[in-house]
């Protein structure tokens, strides 16, 4: 084959292993995160991270494994996602180690916005770099669909899909390049939901 005109990176993370944590790795996963949402420095009175923390599929990239998370709260100022994900470092044969988190909020929820066909949070994890200059954020995405039927995922830049995992208890996690550089005008990812006869049932850009 030809050299492609667009040298770009695709699937560069590894597909999910073992899907959504649970039990007494959960709550490790949690007290993680915990401690972020501790760190943020604006957020509004009252808001605590519930006991409950919704977690979805881990994904590998960097050497590292990237396990992103939301959970709904209460505060004086209203109802707030919470939302952001811990990574740590699992060596081929031991337990993992090297957790870090980071934990953000938003009042801009699913709930209020009937019109929305997916619940997106995006967070840029590495850079990766190409010739002459071209570039691109490694970004880390995860998200709900808000429609029935959706059995996967895709990131899409300019109708080439660059990752794809399957839908596990309505949750998916994607890593790939957004915001490339360098390719004249910017290139940005989409997220597309597809049915199980390969229909496409949504696209979703992370700038919407």
């Amino acid at each position: 084959m030809q050299p492609t005109e667009r040298p770009i990176p695709r699937f560069i993370a590894d597909t999910t292993q073992e899907g959504i944590p649970h039990g007494r790795f959960a709550e490790r996963l949690r007290e993680e995160f915990a401690k972020a949402v501790e760190g943020i420095e604006d957020l509004p009175a009252g808001a605590e991270l519930p006991a409950e923390v919704d977690w979805f599929p881990e994904r590998a990239w960097g050497g590292r494994v990237w396990v992103p998370c939301s959970a709904n709260t209460e505060s004086e100022e209203g109802r707030l996602e919470l939302f952001g994900h811990v990574s740590y470092v699992l060596p081929p044969a031991g337990e993992p180690r090297d957790f870090a988190a980071k934990a953000d909020f938003t009042d801009i929820l699913a709930a209020d916005n009937e019109d929305w066909r997916i619940d997106l949070n995006d967070d840029v994890i590495g850079r990766w770099r190409g010739e002459n200059g071209r570039a691109g954020a490694v970004t880390l995405v995860w998200g709900r669909p808000l429609v029935r039927g959706a059995v996967a995922a895709t990131a899409v830049l300019e109708a080439e899909t660059v990752d794809q995992e399957l839908i596990s208890q309505d949750r998916f996690t994607l890593i790939a390049l957004d915001a490339l550089e360098g390719y004249g005008d910017e290139i940005f990812m989409e997220v597309k939901l597809w049915s199980r006869r390969a229909d496409e049932l949504a696209s979703e850009t992370l700038y919407a």
